[in-house]
């Protein structure tokens, strides 16, 4: 989230695409009922009739997969209507930028396509730059390739008649959403956005959300209160779970791990660090080294010297990306053996459910860290006709671990408005579970015995690592706190000679590290949670002196404690706010703290320093000129299994020609002719993946897995509510009782009836005494390729057929 979920109350509009909130967020959807009793629409554009549609001031029925379309249509109707935020579009955006010359876009591709590589040279995604390496500008916007040009050229295909032939909404009604989303351009209006898994869990998921993000910079919603891209995450620490690296090509703080390319620390260093391409911009990345070294200070202590490059050799270093998806794959081909699942149930989580059981049963041995038993730590059982193996065939060793759940440990947990807060242990955990760090501390333990018997490869980095904990088979929850926050080796100064810290004192904020050597941080976004005052994770103030939900005695908010990103931006060049009733920050002679923590520095009004300041820009990009692997400004692709035999903007470009999929799986697209029908996935209130079969309550609410099919789809079919049915995909079929609903509508796509199936993703094989709610993986259906950024699978829009079951 760019803001969080209390400031949504401050939204004059809240549109809510990619994403279900009533129902898969509810305690913190109150903040947008909170903003409708303020006088807030609630737009909502999804496939299905949802609760969030049912409390909302409009509904648009949309084709999965088709968000670009309608989201590139919003554009072109804000700048062909003149609806867009002046003066912070030509100070706060890119839109004054030239774009190279080379940068062009033809029947579906952007310049520097690799057919054969199956990806994008970008060189030619730039500016222009002048004889001192600065990108050139024409603040007038009249230069043919200033990016406001550019991207006017690139949008002027999506009319509303083709909004509607591509995505089925309505010209009528996409007008009216359009309406009031360009109401929002006003200095004192603001609009937010909601979004989840329905906009990332496509092929273009990266490209949907640059989309909205665009909107916003038009708009000038981006910093605002009651503005901002809010991206809601459907676990209570999916957060903190990104934040802290273990995304496969990820370091803490989102530092992008060393690959095999990267040959030393100063090459690395100078490859992730971005260069000043425009004069006086903060461009506060060019600190990257510093939250590198004091990295690897946290992770190898004295073993990490400027002699030795700061331990960058201990480094892992990448030659592939190991996604899940990948990892599936290589036990599949013989070359991964052993794998370790912790909180992860991927027989129930992964697509292609049979491939993964397949590569699962050739595994020498799996090891299950979970507090449940899961269909994970089972597959090797016959559950029937949804898990329909030989045990006997299967020899994978497995071991299960029993862990803790989070009531049985401190800790912190980081929610989607980025608040760390710490909570306290409830109670014991039961017969041999242990906390999830002693079993990695003990299995730790086991290999640098084996290492000190044996040798082996990684002996080095392994036992460089430093392990500084008062039990080092439990470090506790207080001490990795601390850890992360990070602490001065050194008594440090400032540049007046001040004393600032004397060796060994935390750290109170992440502008105070260093690359020499004498600071530690294991995240530089967590610096400042656990200072020499206390665990600011655990404050519990929530005085609110702005009205706006700002209420920084509660938890810390990474980074710095800030509660709204890019707060700058809620201010014109010469600090005077948009909005006087939405103001944050503001001038105090020596920085901009008010109600919230800038990020912005200490320059003054009149600065020529953007408020984006983690860009070499200092400005907003509408066009990226890089981290985009499949294309500068986004454009609308059909999903792989589509249920149209073209794309109606480029015929020869269908699908997104960068998203990966491995040759294996390409005998797994199915046509429309054989899967007719697009299929959805969600959530339901009642159900919380795998807990719900643990749960004798969840299992009451919802006893029997469903799946939701439109009226006339229904007819077609000859199918009545309550009737079995199987739906199949390329990968494998379900079964499941209908739900025939008004909640689902046909839809009209180029010219072709389009019917969705609704599939919530919560039964499984196992259930509470085997008992209960037991049923089919959803997962069992979906695809298996991978967004070219992300390489998140395609679980929201894919093929099915669908039919009477036989008795």
């Amino acid at each position: 989230m760019t803001n969080n979920w209390v400031d949504i109350k401050n939204a004059d509009l809240i549109i809510v695409q990619g994403g279900n909130p009533a129902e898969a967020h509810p305690v913190g959807f109150r903040w947008a009922i909170e903003a409708k009793k303020n006088g807030a629409k609630i737009i909502v554009v999804d496939p299905r009739f949802n609760r969030t549609a049912s409390v909302a001031d409009i509904h648009a029925p949309i084709r999965s997969g088709s968000d670009i379309a309608f989201l590139m249509g919003v554009i072109r109707y804000l700048l062909e209507t003149n609806q867009i935020q002046h003066e912070y579009v030509k100070h706060y955006t890119n839109a004054s930028f030239l774009v190279n010359e080379g940068f062009k876009f033809e029947d579906g591709l952007f310049s520097g396509y690799d057919a054969e590589k199956r990806r994008y040279d970008t060189s030619s995604w730039n500016y222009q730059f002048d004889e001192n390496g600065n990108a050139k500008r024409d603040m007038t916007l009249q230069d043919p390739r200033c990016v406001i040009n550019v991207l006017k050229e690139h949008v002027s295909r999506y009319t509303p008649e083709m909004v509607e032939r591509i995505t089925g909404v309505k010209q009528k009604l996409f007008l009216q959403i359009c309406e009031e989303i360009g109401k929002t351009s006003a200095p004192n209006k603001t609009m937010t956005h909601l979004y989840a898994l329905g906009f990332t869990e496509h092929t273009i998921g990266t490209q949907n959300i640059r989309s909205m993000a665009m909107i916003q910079l038009l708009l000038g919603n981006m910093g605002m209160p009651g503005g901002g891209i809010n991206a809601l995450r459907g676990h209570s620490n999916v957060q903190g779970t990104t934040d802290m690296g273990l995304l496969p090509t990820s370091l803490p703080g989102y530092m992008r791990l060393p690959n095999d390319k990267d040959t030393s620390y100063d090459q690395y260093i100078n490859a992730i660090t971005p260069k000043d391409i425009v004069p006086g911009q903060i461009n506060y990345y060019r600190n990257t080294s510093k939250f590198f070294v004091s990295m690897m200070k946290t992770f190898y202590g004295d073993n990490a010297t400027k002699e030795n490059s700061w331990g960058f050799d201990f480094l892992p270093k990448t030659d592939r990306v190991y996604d899940p998806i990948t990892h599936v794959k290589l036990m599949n081909d013989g070359q991964l053996h052993g794998w370790i699942l912790q909180g992860f149930n991927v027989l129930n989580s992964l697509p292609n459910k049979n491939k993964t059981l397949a590569g699962m049963s050739k595994l020498k041995y799996l090891i299950v860290m979970d507090p449940l038993q899961t269909e994970s730590s089972e597959f090797w059982k016959n559950f029937g006709e949804s898990n329909d193996v030989n045990p006997s065939e299967i020899q994978t060793e497995v071991f299960r671990l029993p862990t803790t759940c989070f009531a049985e440990e401190d800790g912190s947990i980081s929610n989607s408005g980025r608040w760390a807060q710490w909570h306290w242990k409830g109670c014991d955990q039961p017969g041999e579970a242990l906390p999830d760090v002693d079993i990695l501390s003990m299995i730790r333990e086991e290999m640098h015995e084996l290492y000190k018997k044996e040798g082996g490869r990684g002996i080095e980095s392994f036992e460089a690592m430093t392990w500084n904990y008062a039990q080092p088979h439990s470090p506790s929850a207080e001490e990795l706190a601390k850890e992360l926050n990070g602490y001065a080796l050194d008594d440090l100064y400032d540049p007046n000679g001040n004393l600032m810290y004397k060796k060994g004192q935390l750290l109170n904020g992440f502008a105070h590290l260093r690359d020499d050597g004498t600071t530690t941080s294991g995240n530089w976004l967590y610096v400042g949670q656990w200072t020499e005052k206390g665990n600011q994770t655990a404050n519990r103030d929530n005085s609110d002196p702005s009205g706006l939900g700002c209420t920084l005695g509660w938890g810390f908010a990474w980074p710095a404690n800030r509660r709204v990103l890019y707060s700058r931006a809620s201010l014109d060049i010469n600090g005077n706010p948009w909005d006087k009733n939405r103001q944050l920050i503001k001038w105090n002679g020596k920085n901009w703290n008010w109600h919230d923590v800038a990020d912005y520095g200490t320059q003054p009004p009149g600065s020529d320093a953007g408020p984006f300041i983690m860009s070499a820009e200092g400005v907003g990009r509408l066009f990226a000129v890089d981290k985009i692997a499949n294309g500068p400004v986004p454009e609308h692709y059909e999903p792989i299994e589509s249920p149209i035999d073209t794309n109606p903007l480029h015929p020869n470009v269908v699908s997104d020609p960068t998203v990966r999929i491995y040759k294996e799986d390409r005998e797994f697209i199915g046509s429309n002719k054989e899967f007719p029908f697009v299929a959805t996935t969600y959530r339901l209130t009642e159900h919380f993946h795998s807990w719900t079969a643990q749960s004798a309550i969840n299992i009451i609410a919802q006893p029997q897995q469903f799946v939701e099919i439109g009226e006339k789809l229904a007819a077609e079919k000859g199918i009545q509510k309550g009737d079995m049915v199987k739906i199949t995909s390329k990968r494998g079929y379900i079964k499941a009782v209908a739900v025939v609903t008004k909640r689902l509508k046909d839809l009209e796509i180029d010219g072709k009836t389009v019917h969705h199936v609704g599939i919530p993703i919560h039964w499984n094989m196992k259930a509470l005494n085997g008992k209960g709610n037991r049923g089919f993986s959803t997962n069992t259906l979906t695809p298996s390729w991978g967004e070219a950024n992300t390489q998140t699978p395609e679980y929201k829009t894919f093929l099915v057929n669908i039919e009477k079951a036989e008795a």
